[in-house]
């Protein structure tokens, strides 16, 4: 099973290449895929006939106990058939239908060998969880195709109709999986059939939600609005998908599912009640219709809900004549769909109003058309006749029921016979229709279907030995499937059924007001637009209400959630109330009392730069708590990080005004005062409940222990970063490197390199002895140059860059590492800015900042690589041993490189910023004419 979904995959992959070469004709060789799975179910036939199943368990997600389990018994080996049998048949009708050179030839055959091998994949998956993948990419699949012809609106809408109805759909239904497989133990369907299933309002609410999955995907009213407008879809899509594969998809489902949950308390009332409205509703709207297509489209809906309730009856006869009739609904109506796309082709019309005498021209067409109408219609001794009547005896016990449907099986012969008169008949005042040739490969698979349809009506005790195993899993069938029962009631509700709706259509004249008249109060169609359209607006005033451009709005909503929504469940429960130490030093308490003090003036600052200020003190307080609790490396880190923050600020704010807003906020900053204490107050809260939850051993007691054995080295935190938890530390320097470009990619309009740096004779008379210390200082405006930071940033750049080496090197036994490493060279960098302006920090740094990033994440995946050729495991360190005596037996860990590409990330990463809120906002400002001061705001400037 597993070999024929990943053979549909191959072929999806190379059918764009093959149609290129071939054009329509690689349809053809395509066609064997699926009939490879027609094959190889009927070579397991004998082994699904006396009720076995052919299994198959490959491990996929061991820590979520997911497997990809496949099992074929009764009802899936027939959608097996039905899914390879009509696919293939589609495939090659395919080959004749589209015209060498048609617009996305190529996708569209790939979609559909994709869109077969998720149908088979689905009706073959024996996991909850795995039918729930197949059954969302046969979503995504059947949009594409519905969506084919992507220049008609039409055909967007449709797709998008019908991607939005059965993913909503969907997502119930995984929302009663989940709720199944945990109400019952296992996600594995054939666990859960075997052992008794607890009941429940639990058990209620899984049912419930998964059958609004299964109804939206079979086009059940309220979701039948979606399957009608899908005939903006190619011929072959519908016959395929809406015929004999997707909109089954629903039904299977309820099939596979009934055996055990048939008894459930909402079973029932939803599935014979939606599905009786939704047969009758389908066949009325079906009369209305002038379009074959769209007369197929309302019939497909009316006996799907014939298949609902037949089939969500859940006893055994039911049972039995319900997969009866998925497979003659199958037959006759994919037959049917193929029989429109010869009209459509050949004469260029569906509208049966301009249609006459076709069934003269075209006798061969008529025949197979007419066969699989009768089928549809229940004339014997088709296969939909020996269906229909068991559906019948089956439900005899159930008059109301009954009553609805024998109502609407005369509502289906009266569409079968007006698609038949529409199409073929000769209409006195028409013109005559006057087709074209049908080449074979094109009449082929509708005669096919049709003829196989008018064959299995006769062997129907043939074909009750092979889908009687799926019947007795409800309790042993009373009635068999047979063409000749006797005299039965069974037989005169099919007689019955079929004169009114001969009645029907021979007074269809007198009938048309009643059906322009007698409609809906509105259709599924309608109700979608409706809910759209209010959806639309509910969105628009939602984001109208909230979205006012104000960052502290945006800001204050979140925090006033967080202090409502967690804030109360803490006083709700009082899980804090334990013994706390408010200290362990009094100089905690002195750095706590700062870091407060701090805080209060940032909020009472009016100045910008003076509440950054005050900000960053708060940040120095909390790394001198970390040394305080003997946490040098975390210090060490907190205090290059608040420098480098203070830095990248101190640069924003040359952009933005001196003071904060004017306006009297006397009453506003006390509400953000409150709000702030109230913030604080429930952080604290939350951190002192998450400290004392814990009831299990901490995986950090076994870091020390690990960094020295596996990580050969001694500073926990940096071996942590770099091995223990390495995966980790690689995804933040992905986002590091995502995060830079879009800074990078906001602000800058030249290259990321910046500018070269150049020499400037000097302006000013008495400057030419002057010493160069730096050459970009010599770019800059007398008044802002001071030769001071100039010759002390020329004296300590070198060794801060040697600095920064050593931590990087020394971090893997003392306080350091690539990150703090990088962090000292970027800050010396951002002195050379300091000093001597965009030009010095180009001089600094020649190469490009994408370089610099680039170049450490791949050294940094590389060494993971590296690590997985040489040990098995991806970054997984090794100790190298260096030949070097006397020098007390240095080693070299491999994990360093991982530490080089951190490093260059880093200082990529802040010299991207450099150069975008520095460097590119420096030239900026010389392009507009302003004089910048440095670090200080021009306010003479301004007033200028």
């Amino acid at each position: 099973m597993l070999v024929l979904l990943l053979l549909h995959l191959v072929a999806a992959l190379v059918a764009p290449l093959l149609v290129r070469w071939w054009g329509p004709r690689a349809c053809y060789p395509l066609a064997l895929v699926p009939a490879a799975a027609l094959g190889w179910a009927l070579t397991r036939t004998p082994a699904v006939h006396d009720g076995g199943a052919v299994v198959e368990t490959y491990r996929w997600i061991g820590q979520l106990d997911l497997d990809v389990a496949l099992r074929m018994t009764t009802l899936s080996w027939l959608m097996t058939l039905l899914v390879g049998g009509v696919g293939a048949l589609v495939l090659v009708y395919c080959g004749r239908y589209f015209a060498p050179g048609a617009a996305g030839l190529p996708r569209f055959v790939a979609v559909l060998v994709a869109f077969a091998g998720a149908m088979l994949g689905l009706v073959l998956a024996d996991d909850l969880l795995l039918l729930y993948v197949f059954w969302e990419l046969t979503t995504v699949f059947s949009y594409l195709l519905i969506g084919h012809s992507t220049e008609r609106r039409s055909s967007r809408w449709a797709a998008a109709q019908a991607l939005t109805v059965t993913t909503l759909g969907g997502l119930a239904m995984l929302l009663g999986f989940l709720i199944l497989g945990g109400h019952a133990g296992s996600y594995r369907w054939s666990e859960i059939a075997a052992a008794p299933l607890p009941g429940g309002g639990t058990l209620v609410a899984a049912v419930l939600l998964i059958l609004t999955g299964a109804l939206a995907k079979s086009a059940i009213v309220p979701f039948n609005g979606w399957l009608p407008v899908a005939m903006a879809a190619p011929t072959p899509v519908s016959a395929y998908l809406h015929a004999a594969a997707m909109v089954k998809a629903g039904v299977y489902l309820i099939g596979l599912l009934a055996p055990v949950l048939a008894d459930t308390g909402p079973w029932r009332p939803v599935l014979l009640t939606l599905g009786l409205v939704t047969m009758l509703a389908g066949g009325w709207a079906a009369l209305r219709q002038c379009d074959l297509k769209l007369l197929l489209a309302y019939g497909t809906v009316s006996q799907l809900g014939l298949l609902t309730v037949t089939i969500g009856t859940g006893s055994a006869d039911a049972a039995l004549a319900g997969v009866a009739m998925l497979l003659a609904h199958a037959l006759f109506k994919a037959a049917l769909f193929l029989v429109v796309g010869i009209i459509d082709h050949d004469v260029g019309t569906r509208d049966l109003r301009e249609l006459s005498g076709l069934g003269r021209r075209a006798p061969a067409l008529a025949v197979v058309a007419t066969l699989a109408a009768a089928s549809m219609a229940g004339v014997p001794p088709l296969l939909g006749f020996v269906a229909k009547e068991a559906v019948f005896a089956a439900l005899t016990a159930r008059p109301v029921v009954l009553a609805g449907l024998v109502l609407g099986t005369a509502l289906t012969v009266a569409y079968s016979i007006r698609f038949l008169w529409g199409a073929f008949a000769t209409r006195p005042g028409t013109a005559e229709t006057t087709p074209e040739p049908v080449p074979l490969p094109m009449l082929a698979p509708p005669a096919l279907l049709a003829f196989a349809g008018l064959v299995a009506g006769p062997a129907a005790a043939a074909l009750n030995g092979l889908l009687d195993p799926y019947a007795e899993l409800f309790g042993p069938p009373y009635d068999t499937l047979a063409l000749w029962h006797g005299l039965t009631p069974a037989l005169g509700l099919s007689v019955l059924a079929l004169a009114g709706g001969a009645v029907l259509h021979a007074v269809r004249g007198p009938l048309a007001p009643a059906l322009a008249r007698w409609k809906l109060p509105f259709t599924g169609n309608q109700g979608y637009e409706w809910a759209t359209h209010r959806f639309d607006r509910l969105a628009i005033e939602v984001t109208g209400a909230t979205q006012r451009g104000s960052l502290p709005l945006y800001l204050g909503t979140v925090l006033l959630a967080l202090v409502l929504v967690p804030g109360a469940a803490l006083l709700s429960t009082s899980p804090w109330r334990t013994r706390i130490a408010v200290w362990d030093s009094p100089l905690q308490l002195v750095v706590g009392l700062v870091i407060g003090v701090a805080a209060l003036f940032a909020v009472n600052a009016r100045r910008r730069l003076t509440a950054m200020l005050l900000v960053g003190v708060t940040g120095y307080g909390t790394a001198m708590l970390f040394v305080l609790y003997g946490a040098p490396d975390l210090a060490l880190t907190q205090f290059l990080v608040e420098t480098a923050t203070i830095a990248v600020f101190v640069l924003v704010l040359r952009r933005l005004p001196e003071r904060f807003s004017a306006r009297p906020l006397r009453r506003s900053r006390w509400a953000r005062r409150v709000l702030g204490v109230a913030v604080g107050v429930v952080l604290a809260g939350l951190a002192l409940v998450a400290s004392g939850a814990r009831t299990a051993v901490s995986i950090s007691t076994a870091f020390p222990a690990l960094a020295v054995a596996e990580g050969h080295g001694r500073n926990v935190v940096n071996v942590t970063l770099v091995d223990i938890r390495a995966w980790d530390t690689m995804g933040e320097l992905s986002v590091l490197v995502v995060a830079a470009t879009g800074v990078a990619s906001l602000i800058f309009e030249r290259s990321r390199t910046g500018p070269r740096p150049r020499r400037v004779e000097p302006a000013t008379a008495g400057h030419g002895d002057r010493a160069v210390w730096l050459r970009g200082g010599t770019t800059l405006h007398a008044r802002r140059r001071s030769i001071v930071f100039e010759v002390v940033t020329r004296l300590l750049f070198h060794t801060i860059v040697l600095f920064s080496l050593f931590l990087l090197f020394s971090g893997h036994n003392a306080p350091g590492g690539g990150f703090a490493g990088g962090l000292v060279a970027s800050l010396a960098l951002v002195v050379r800015y300091l000093a001597g302006g965009r030009y010095e920090l180009a001089e600094a740094a020649p190469v490009g900042a994408g370089t610099v990033l680039g170049a450490g994440l791949a050294i940094a995946v590389g060494g993971g690589v590296v690590s997985l050729l040489t040990t098995g495991t991806v970054l997984a360190s090794t100790r190298v041993d260096l030949p070097l005596p006397g020098l007390g037996g240095p080693y070299l860990v491999t994990s360093l490189f991982f530490d080089i590409g951190v490093y260059l990330i880093v200082v990529g990463l802040m010299l991207d910023i450099l150069r975008s809120l520095g460097a590119e906002i420096d030239r900026h400002i010389e392009a507009a004419g302003k004089s910048d001061r440095g670090l200080v705001v021009d306010h003479e400037g301004d007033r200028r």
